[in-house]
């Protein structure tokens, strides 16, 4: 087979077109080996190979760089199919930033568009054919796309004589039409009717296509035209609504205490009943290290592979035999369904019981099943280690797993063995298995179910790990395990938050293209059809924190350009080691740190030679040794307030240095710490000094690493992306590099628009019109305060928010009433954003008799609390909210008048 690739592509100096695919001509996939295009002028390229006739042929084009640097087309794998003798391949090319590529993701394609499917007639081989192929996904189910244009064969311009187009391959369309029926120049249109009555939906904008002469070179010959898309009016831009709520959060009659993944499916039937078209969740993967109140924290995985267990619902695990056991958990279930939050120790306690009693009672017949041997072969790779992982951890109380003794280094061939099915205690490891096993199918059947009803699920994709989790363990290599990644100082943590995870040895993960990234995407889209990038800006560089550190004020940026010393000093003062890099401790503002303890503080603490400046005692050189020696046990409450106040203002003295050594460079460089203005070592300085430190805290956090840190993200990012079909959207808040929009844009991955939270400083508030459209608008997230919540915090900025932006007079309600949630929540509905996906806490404030009245209990997280416990749970249940029929009514309007409810 004859095949000739043309697409037209203007390039600039420097760069060449290639074509690579999954046949050996075109290089197997291995850019090295991809077949080079030769320019044919005006903005044309060409290339011709022969190939052995075969099924089906995936291509796809890159532009390489002057600099060897290669760009893909964004798009999906091109497909080439045909048994002709002769195929001439008339492509167009995709950039890289394309809003209807958006639409081939899995949240179009599987859940909310579900066509009929029409399969494509066979043709007859030997004659010459013109065949047209177009990407349109975002076409409703009971309509189809047809092909008209200025020929007998194609309509004559007349909708009801239109060719049909097929979507076997859904959401790619074809039509083929003979070419001995076509004269030139052909002129054509794609439009959508509608499947049951024939009648004309709508043309595609803009001009005709146009071919101008297509020859028929051999007999067996085939022209294919592939078009980018069907063009709708520019103002006809697609957007839909949604809710955010975790499942630990959900209610329902069936579960036990906590949300599990079968109140997915009562949750769907409420979006269906308001027009909500997606639901966005936490992450749902196993945390269960301590078995404490700090496993509740959803982003410390110990697994990113394995779902959590308390997320299983019991009764479809079947009934024990034993009806006193039974209902002893039927009891239990009442009771903690009776409280208002999630006590995430009893229930956690009372269904491991029951996983083990199950287990015990149904393991035999279980494993024996196709079902089970299939999932287990499927998953082994990942679903082995993390059995081992927990059975070790039980065995020896601790997830640390640098302190079990021979399995303190993963090694395969020890781990094969321990989990071999020989071993006297195998069921301990089995026991996961079968967990494992169980929350597959469950959160499989309710993704299932949703998709029938046309509601996506959006997942969460935390930035890290835990430092004691299976990855840690069995792939170190890939991660910095002497750091910790957190965030900057801001409004919500004034000291940064320190999140304890270990940070990404990006060149490791590099060598073999990305491959852990890749997997665990991989597993994801098995359940999700979006996902939230959580600190998507980590992937431009990560705050990292030392070990040994507890604030993040002392934490860096990673990767970064640290400064020389005569670097520094180029900015026009002299580099005081000492001055500049030790803490700087002085007499008198001893007592804003330790009030009347500072008398004690200096004796006991601190070291001094004139009485003015002070040192800290040997053993306090770390902030974590300052908190050990307090805090052996980690735990605050076995502390008196005095001690407490000692502890932590012994830890805040640390802070006060103004450049950080980088541990990474080989020379001796600094970076410049991290809100130093706010230090008393910073207020002592003069102002000559001040000023100087200024130009360069602003070039250094702001300027020196736009390009650096963006080609940081273009060297990651595109990997994980193409890994999936999923929606990708990213949590861009806090400290932005400024060229995070551009990044992101170039990849269609959506930012995150939050109203008290503007990305333009110059603005107190933002505004959801000015929302862009590859965004998600919402009105707050799980780490802050919800609508009502916010509302009280600040009366001042109320009150401004409620003149300025809602546009009313006078002074703003002390509480935020159903009616000025509402307003809120209609500005965000009506956004230009292509989703808005909004907090069940805050969607629930706009009717006075669905609310919770204890307002501060519905925040799900504060950042500047490491301990916080994660437990807020719906008072009402999902059966109580499907008969809110006038709640719910009122809410499809909204969704509905704000333009978020059909497919066009």
């Amino acid at each position: 087979m004859r095949v000739v690739f043309q697409i037209n592509y203007r390039t600039v100096w420097g760069q060449t077109l290639y074509v690579c695919g999954s046949h050996t001509t075109l290089g197997n996939w291995n850019t090295a080996n991809a077949l080079e295009m030769r320019y044919a002028g005006n903005g044309n390229w060409t290339a011709e190979v022969s190939m052995n006739k075969r099924g089906k042929v995936l291509y796809r084009y890159f532009v390489k760089h002057e600099n060897d640097t290669i760009a893909w087309e964004n798009s999906a794998d091109r497909v080439l199919k045909s048994n002709s003798d002769f195929v001439f391949l008339h492509d167009e090319w995709r950039p890289q930033r394309n809003i209807d590529t958006l639409f081939s993701t899995k949240v179009f394609t599987q859940a909310l568009i579900k066509p009929v499917i029409m399969a494509e007639p066979d043709n007859h081989d030997a004659e010459a054919y013109l065949r047209f192929s177009v990407t349109v996904p975002r076409i409703a189910p009971n309509h189809r796309l047809m092909l008209c244009g200025n020929q007998p064969a194609l309509g004559n311009w007349k909708p009801e004589k239109a060719m049909e187009m097929h979507n076997a391959e859904f959401p790619l369309w074809r039509a083929a039409v003979s070419l001995k029926n076509i004269s030139f120049p052909l002129e054509y249109k794609y439009l959508i009717v509608d499947n049951n009555t024939g009648h004309l939906v709508m043309w595609e904008h803009g001009p005709e296509r146009r071919l101008t002469q297509v020859d028929a070179l051999e007999s067996s010959f085939e022209y294919c035209v592939s078009d980018n898309g069907f063009r709708f009016e520019p103002h006809n831009q697609w957007r839909g609504a949604g809710v955010a709520v975790p499942v630990f959060s959900l209610r329902s009659n069936s579960s036990f205490g906590v949300g599990e993944f079968a109140d997915l499916k009562k949750l769907a039937d409420w979006a269906v009943a308001t027009g909500l078209k997606m639901i966005q969740i936490l992450p749902v993967n196993e945390t269960v290290a301590t078995h404490s109140w700090l496993d509740s924290y959803p982003y410390k995985a110990i697994s990113v592979m394995a779902l959590h267990p308390m997320f299983l619902n019991l009764k479809m695990l079947g009934d024990l035999d034993d009806g006193n056991e039974m209902a002893q958990f039927e009891k239990q279930k009442k009771q903690l369904n009776a409280k208002p939050f999630v006590d995430y120790i009893e229930v956690t306690k009372a269904k491991s019981r029951y996983f083990k009693l199950i287990f015990d009672q149904n393991w035999t017949k279980v494993c024996k099943t196709s079902a089970y041997k299939r999932f287990f072969k499927a998953n082994k790779a990942w679903l082995e280690p993390y059995a081992a992982f927990c059975y070790l951890r039980d065995k020896f109380k601790n997830p640390d797993f640098r302190t079990w003794g021979e399995y303190a280094i993963y090694n395969q061939a020890k781990i094969a063995d321990l989990c071999s099915p020989d071993q006297p205690f195998f069921e301990h490891i089995a026991v996961h298995y079968y967990i494992q096993f169980n929350l597959d199918l469950q959160l499989t059947e309710a993704v299932d179910y949703m998709h029938n009803k046309g509601v996506a699920l959006k997942g969460d994709l935390p930035i890290g790990i835990s430092p004691d989790s299976v990855e840690a363990w069995t792939e170190p290599a890939l991660f910095n395990l002497n750091g910790q990644a957190g965030a900057p100082p801001d409004d919500f943590a004034v000291l940064g938050q320190n999140w304890g995870f270990p940070t990404y040895n990006w060149d490791e993960m590099e060598k073999d293209g990305y491959a852990w990234w890749k997997k665990r995407l991989n597993m994801m889209s098995r359940y999700f059809d979006a996902y939230r990038i959580d600190h998507i800006l980590g992937f431009f560089r990560i705050w990292e924190i030392p070990k040994d550190a507890m604030h993040g004020l002392l934490g860096r940026f990673k990767p970064a350009l640290a400064m020389s010393v005569d670097e520094i000093q180029n900015y026009g003062f002299w580099f005081d080691t000492d001055r500049f890099t030790k803490p700087y401790i002085r007499a008198h503002f001893l007592h804003d740190y330790f009030g009347e303890y500072a008398g004690e503080v200096k004796a006991k603490y601190l070291l001094t030679s004139d009485g003015v400046s002070y040192s800290l005692i040997d053993g306090f050189e770390t902030q974590r040794k300052i908190f050990d020696h307090f805090t052996p046990d980690g735990i605050d409450e076995h502390l008196t307030e005095k001690m407490v106040v000692i502890r932590d203002g012994l830890i805040s003295l640390l802070d006060e240095v103004l450049f950080l050594r980088d541990p990474y460079t080989r020379s001796v460089t600094y970076h410049p710490r991290i809100a130093l203005h706010f230090s008393n070592s910073y207020r002592e300085l003069d102002d000559y000094i001040k000023q100087r430190i200024d130009e360069l805290y602003i070039d250094f956090f702001y300027q020196r690493h736009d390009q650096f840190w963006q080609e940081m993200a273009y060297r990651t990012l595109p990997s994980l992306i193409e890994s999936s079909n999923m929606l990708v959207c990213g949590e861009d808040l806090g400290m932005v590099p400024a060229s995070v929009p551009e990044v992101m844009a170039n990849l269609n991955i959506l930012s995150l628009e939050i109203q008290r939270m503007p990305k333009d400083p110059n603005v107190e508030f933002g505004r959801p019109a000015d929302a862009p459209y590859l965004s998600v608008c919402t009105t707050s997230t799980h780490d802050m305060s919800t609508i009502r919540g916010w509302w009280e915090e600040d009366p001042g900025k109320t009150n401004r928010f409620f003149n300025h932006i809602l546009g009313y007079h006078g002074s703003a309600p002390y509480f935020a009433e159903p009616w000025v949630c509402e307003a809120i929540i209609r500005q965000h509905l009506q956004s230009p954003a292509m989703w808005s996906i909004l907090p069940i806490q805050d969607l629930l404030s706009m009717d006075a008799g669905l609310r919770w009245e204890k307002t501060q209990m519905e925040q799900i997280n504060t950042p500047s609390n490491p301990r916080n416990k994660w437990q807020y749970r719906m008072v009402l249940s999902l059966e109580e909210l499907l008969k809110a029929t006038h709640f719910n009514g009122r809410l499809r309007e909204m969704v509905n008048a704000a333009g978020r409810f059909g497919i066009y």
